[in-house]
């Protein structure tokens, strides 16, 4: 290769270098709204579709507006309200709880004497362990949540980006591929089965887990326990843990309603966890969660507490889909890569 090739190979890509590193910095602190309209696009792909039919012309940009409008409405407000609702509450539980205001300290003292009755040697100090965990959560609210007004923008962004990436998803789509060095095929495939991946897990296990957090917080109120929408939010997360369920947070509770004296109460959320949050684990959870291939429920625990973390509240989606294109690529080198090179060695130890 002539070194005038050379010298224009390596300015070429060095420039090209330096303006995606540019472009990297000018769309970084909207990257996560952008991945969250983009799960939402996904998922909601046949509502759009659906809608576009009955356009006049099958107009994109109304199809993409009654869309966009529909996400808006169903998706985008009910998780700004409920993340700053729990905000409120987290707040709110560790105050109280540092005031020493609530009769929930003086219900596990006694618990607590209770048991040293049988076991002597038992010293957990419960309540100093609830005080500590409130602490910490509430002295990293700015980093978990990044702040109410830093919430709504986002989602304020990626409601901007759903309305694009319904009317322009397909074109944008097809510069994707072009672009990639992999196989046009190959890549079709990839955005196949991540489309398919993220609907399952969104449909599936994290919705099934929202319709229990939702039920517990419910019954929470029926039956009389504070602070309904922070626990029911704690229940999502721990519907996510195989094995263990909703009841890290049913459970206490109803021992917590029996020891204080409330015993009807303590039965009516027993039969209440049992038969009506039991019910959407036992038959609505497995047909919502085979609809599609899903990862495994522990995989998507970790994924969603590690979403949360890096990303804020939208982590609780975008965190199983980084995942899941994780997999997914795996998936592909696996069937496609090494499966050709085994079929490349075959042939030539034939020869």
């Amino acid at each position: 290769m002539q070194v005038s090739r050379v010298v224009e190979y390596v300015f070429f890509f060095g420039l090209l270098g330096l303006a995606g590193y540019m472009v990297w910095q000018i769309i970084s602190p909207f990257i996560t709204a952008l991945a969250l309209a983009a799960v939402i696009v996904t998922i909601c792909q046949p509502v759009y579709n659906a809608i576009r039919k009955r356009m006049p012309r099958q107009n994109k940009s109304l199809a993409a507006f009654f869309s966009t409008v529909i996400v808006l409405f169903v998706i985008i407000v009910p998780l700004v309200l409920i993340t700053s609702v729990i905000v409120r509450e987290v707040v709110a539980f560790y105050e109280d709880f540092d005031s020493g205001s609530m009769s929930i300290q003086s219900s596990i003292t006694s618990l607590e004497a209770t048991i040293q009755t049988v076991v002597p040697d038992f010293e957990v100090d419960l309540n100093k362990q609830i005080k500590s965990s409130a602490e910490w959560v509430t002295g990293n609210l700015s980093q978990i949540f990044a702040g109410t007004v830093s919430v709504i923008f986002i989602f304020f962004i990626s409601l901007i980006g759903s309305f694009y990436f319904f009317r322009d998803g397909r074109e944008l789509l097809q510069l994707v591929i072009k672009a990639s060095p992999l196989p046009d095929h190959e890549d079709v495939i990839i955005f196949e089965r991540m489309a398919k991946a993220v609907r399952a897990v969104a449909t599936g296990t994290l919705l099934v887990a929202l319709i229990q957090g939702t039920l517990v917080a419910l019954g929470f109120t029926l039956f009389g326990i504070d602070r309904a929408i922070l626990w029911g939010s704690i229940a999502s997360v721990g519907a996510l843990m195989p094995g263990i369920g909703t009841t890290i947070v049913t459970a206490p509770a109803i021992i917590y309603l029996f020891f204080t004296g409330e015993i009807i109460n303590a039965v009516g959320l027993l039969i209440w966890s049992t038969l009506i949050v039991g019910l959407v684990d036992n038959l609505i959870g497995p047909y919502l969660i085979s609809r599609g291939n899903n990862l495994h429920p522990f995989i998507i625990l970790i994924s969603v507490l590690g979403g949360i973390s890096l990303f804020g509240p939208v982590g609780f989606i975008v965190g199983p889909v980084i995942v899941t294109l994780f997999l997914v690529l795996l998936e592909i080198y696996n069937q496609y890569i090494v499966q050709e090179q085994r079929i490349a060695d075959t042939e030539n130890e034939e020869e």
